[in-house]
């Protein structure tokens, strides 16, 4: 099994999803979600300047934020990465060569998997967690089976179709990590507008769980 970088110890395991986002709008909305409490970021390549909106929010962030970009699909795409001061990658599949390259430039991963084959190859190939997707078809008891099968200890997210009020009945089978994307920001939306959604995510994620615990 490679060596991974470990899933780090965060007071909360929420990951902003912010698909979509533009460089000249990110650094408002990353410090709406620092000062919510949330101190994962993620910009999937697939919104516009990708690398520039994870630049900005790595050099003006407190150094404690993870901030990454997700949909990373070719080895290349993990240099820019790099460059730019990301340290979290994540993708919608088991790419190894990604995850190699990911793996040597000391990033936090977290890829894509549906399946206990494709979970457990992630593993081999160094994943720091997994990133059950989509959580929604999945569910709470899908992931639970699988859960069953995997190395104790793996870091589990759940992403897709999952909002806060998911929280509950992930955290009965184990799961205490989270993607959210649309119920935080959509095209569009205010700094503003995702602060209250960010900190009302935060409120329920405290209830659910002892923050840090």
């Amino acid at each position: 099994m490679t060596q991974s970088t470990p899933w780090p110890k965060l007071k909360r395991d929420l990951i902003a999803i912010l698909r979509g986002v533009k460089p000249d709008e990110v650094l408002a909305i990353g410090e709406e979600l620092v000062n919510a409490g949330m101190d994962v970021i993620e910009v999937p390549l697939n919104s516009p300047e990708p690398f520039h909106s994870i630049e900005i929010l790595a050099k003006n962030l407190p150094s404690h934020v993870l901030v990454g970009a997700g949909t990373v699909l070719d080895p290349a795409d993990v240099g820019r990465l790099a460059a730019a001061g990301g340290r979290l990658m994540i993708s919608p599949n088991v790419d190894v060569a990604v995850l190699a390259a990911a793996g040597a430039a000391g990033m936090v991963t977290m890829p894509g998997v549906f399946t206990p084959t494709e979970a457990l190859a992630a593993l081999k190939a160094g994943a720091s967690g997994l990133k059950f997707f989509p959580a929604s078809v999945l569910g709470p008891d899908g992931i639970k089976a699988i859960s069953a099968i995997l190395p104790k200890g793996t870091a589990i997210g759940a992403v897709g179709g999952v909002d806060e009020t998911s929280f509950a009945a992930y955290a009965k089978v184990g799961v205490r990590t989270f993607g959210l994307g649309s119920s935080l920001y959509k095209v569009g939306a205010s700094s503003a507008f995702v602060g209250e959604r960010a900190r009302a995510t935060v409120e329920a994620y405290d209830r659910v769980f002892a923050a840090g615990a």
